[in-house]
């Protein structure tokens, strides 16, 4: 393990010292920021610290809104994943761990990893890792095993979709990783499917009891970029849209939406 994990320090170091790799690989490219931003170093072998109890229940606390829609989606995603060995991460967005699930027989495995209530995973603590790297790019990601920065974390199969509130912004990263090494390549694809579907799951949740008040419409077709959804008032005001229904409708990124017609948002006679 000890040549494996050198080994994989020095690949990371050389890719990182070529001056063009971070234009020719996404995981190029977050191996750079780790290392050149960030300075971290990939054979380090020291993790960081995990939250207290207390900091933990004081973030469980902010995040109450998120933790509440997300768990029926969490419950259903580790039903799917959980009998193949997998866990389920949630984070907040700045990569601190606030719900984790893993099989019983692997709780300690998952533990002793960092992936458990309280551990960070955002990119600057730990380089290149499904949790950080997909906050950092916003994007669904998947970094198997030997793409992880730090050679501590190459035994680590991760698959991440970002998750953003009722107002479109980011609050959360939703990961599932597995240590088991017969999880191959159409193993990870499917469970990166199941987790982007999941994640948007708890996006629509979300928003409709953020807005259980309004009635809910939908925007248009998502095409796989999240829900697209109008919260609309009993004047026929618009008075929220998901963060794909802003970007379709152009309605701009504040928080609040200043309220507008339903038709003049659709463009067309709601009568």
């Amino acid at each position: 393990m000890t040549d494996k994990r050198s080994s994989h320090s020095d690949r990371v170091l050389d890719t990182v010292q070529s001056g063009n790799a971070a234009a020719v690989s996404s995981v190029a490219a977050s191996w750079c920021r780790s290392a050149l931003r960030h300075g971290l170093d990939p054979s380090g072998a020291q993790r960081n610290e995990r939250l207290s109890e207390g900091e933990i229940a004081a973030l469980r606390n902010a995040n109450g809104e998120l933790l509440a829609a997300a768990a029926p989606a969490l419950d259903s995603l580790f039903g799917s994943v959980g009998r193949t060995g997998a866990c389920v991460i949630l984070s907040d967005v700045d990569g601190v761990v606030l719900e984790a699930r893993s099989p019983a027989a692997d709780s300690g495995l998952y533990d002793a990893v960092g992936l458990a209530r309280g551990a960070v995973w955002s990119e600057a603590a730990e380089g290149t890792n499904g949790i950080g790297t997909c906050l950092v790019e916003q994007r669904p990601v998947a970094i198997l095993r030997g793409e992880h920065f730090a050679s501590r974390n190459i035994g680590v199969s991760c698959l991440d979709a970002p998750v953003f509130d009722p107002d479109g912004r980011l609050v959360a990263a939703l990961d599932v990783s597995s240590a088991r090494p017969e999880h191959g390549d159409a193993m990870a694809a499917m469970i990166a499917a199941l987790v982007q579907d999941a994640a948007r799951a708890i996006e629509r949740d979300y928003f409709c009891r953020r807005f259980a008040q309004a009635r809910i419409v939908l925007a248009g077709d998502a095409h796989g970029g999240g829900p697209s959804l109008l919260a609309v008032d009993r004047d026929d005001l618009v008075i929220g849209a998901t963060r794909t229904a802003r970007r379709q409708l152009g309605l701009g990124a504040e928080a609040a939406l200043t309220p507008r017609p339903l038709a003049d948002v659709l463009g067309q006679d709601c009568a």
